[in-house]
C-alpha cells in the first residue's frame, strides 16, 4: 500500500507562497498519478490540482489556476504544490492521494479515483 505524507503546511498572510510537498514510501512513485485536494471547516474535501505519472499532464481547479503550480519529482518520490497569491479562501487541511496508472493516462479530478491518501497539512492564509 502506497503511503503519502504531507508537509509545507502553516500560517501565512494573504498574498504570500508556501510550497507543499507529497512524499511518497515507495521507489516505484512514478507508477502514480497524483492528486491534492483540500478540505475546510464543514466543507467537502474539494479537488485543487493533479499530476500523471510523467508530469506531462496537469490539472488544476479553476480557483487556483495561475497561482497554484504542481510538479514533480520521481526521483525523490515526491510531488509539490506551490502556492502563491495565497488568500484566506485557500484556508484548509490539503492533502495529496495517488493511484496507480498506465503511463498515458490523465490524472483526476474525482475522490474516488485515488485509493492511497495521506493524512493532510494544514494551511492557513490571515487577512
Amino acid at each position: 500500500q502506497l503511503q503519502l505524507v504531507e508537509s509545507g503546511g502553516g500560517l501565512v498572510q494573504a498574498g504570500g507562497s508556501l510550497r507543499l510537498s507529497c512524499a511518497a514510501s515507495r521507489r516505484t512513485f512514478n507508477d502514480y498519478a497524483v492528486g491534492w485536494f483540500r478540505q475546510a471547516p464543514g466543507q467537502e474535501r474539494e479537488f485543487v490540482s493533479a499530476i500523471s505519472r510523467s508530469g506531462s499532464i496537469t490539472l488544476y481547479a479553476d480557483s487556483v489556476k495561475g497561482r497554484f503550480t504542481i510538479s514533480r519529482d520521481n526521483a525523490k518520490n515526491t510531488v509539490y504544490l506551490q502556492m502563491n497569491s495565497l488568500k484566506p479562501d485557500d484556508s484548509a487541511v490539503y492533502y495529496c492521494a495517488g493511484r496507480r496508472t498506465i503511463l498515458t493516462a490523465s490524472p483526476s479530478v474525482e475522490r474516488g479515483f485515488y485509493d492511497a491518501w495521506g493524512q493532510g497539512t494544514q494551511v492557513t492564509v490571515s487577512s
